[in-house]
């Protein structure tokens, strides 16, 4: 499980073995239950989150009390919601287990003692941060100037694992469709 949080940290940052060990008491292992909730709103997201098996997904529940998936998180992606994590005020989101999922936990308190200590931490999460800033522009992008179809297909040519992946109904929660118009999408290409 940590191995999978080291490698990812040495995509962007060089990091030794011993760092590597300090770095690690950070953290704590928490497994989560296939619809588990991690973070309920109203809450404060006390933890961020690296996902080693499994997959989160953050989420909110509408006016109409329809759940909006607004990101999923697979292994070695991150997830919280960050505007409560760095205020450590309330937070407008939930965070659920999508499927049993063993992820590493940073809480607020231990993320900032460590990026004192390590102050290439702060590099790797700012350099993590701006993939996922980057990742979240191009969807709001898409939702703009693309068809709801023309949607699915990016989608699923940019993530097919997610495709394979995710309930049906998560993932049309996610593109903004429901799942009867996704299933059209799909038996579309089929036939």
């Amino acid at each position: 499980m940590s191995q999978n949080l080291k490698n990812h940290i040495q995509k962007f940052v060089d990091i030794g073995d011993q760092d590597f060990v300090k770095i690690l008491t950070y953290f704590t292992v928490t497994d989560a239950a296939k619809k588990q909730n991690l973070l309920v709103e109203a809450n404060t997201c006390k933890s961020n989150y690296f996902v080693s098996t499994g997959c989160l997904r953050l989420f909110f529940i509408n006016e109409k009390g329809v759940e909006q998936t607004i990101q999923f998180a697979l292994e070695n992606w991150w997830l919280a919601d960050y505007t409560s994590f760095s205020s450590q005020k309330p937070s407008d989101f939930y965070i659920q287990a999508v499927e049993r999922s063993e992820v590493l936990a940073i809480d607020f308190s231990s993320h900032e003692k460590m990026l004192q200590e390590f102050p290439k931490m702060e590099r790797y999460f700012r350099l993590v941060h701006q993939r996922a800033h980057a990742a979240s522009q191009f969807r709001i992008k898409s939702l703009y100037s693309v068809s709801r179809e023309e949607l699915y297909h990016q989608f699923n040519k940019r993530y097919p694992e997610f495709v394979q992946r995710i309930p049906q109904y998560l993932l049309a929660s996610f593109l903004g469709f429901t799942p009867e118009y996704l299933s059209e999408i799909r038996n579309k290409r089929i036939s």
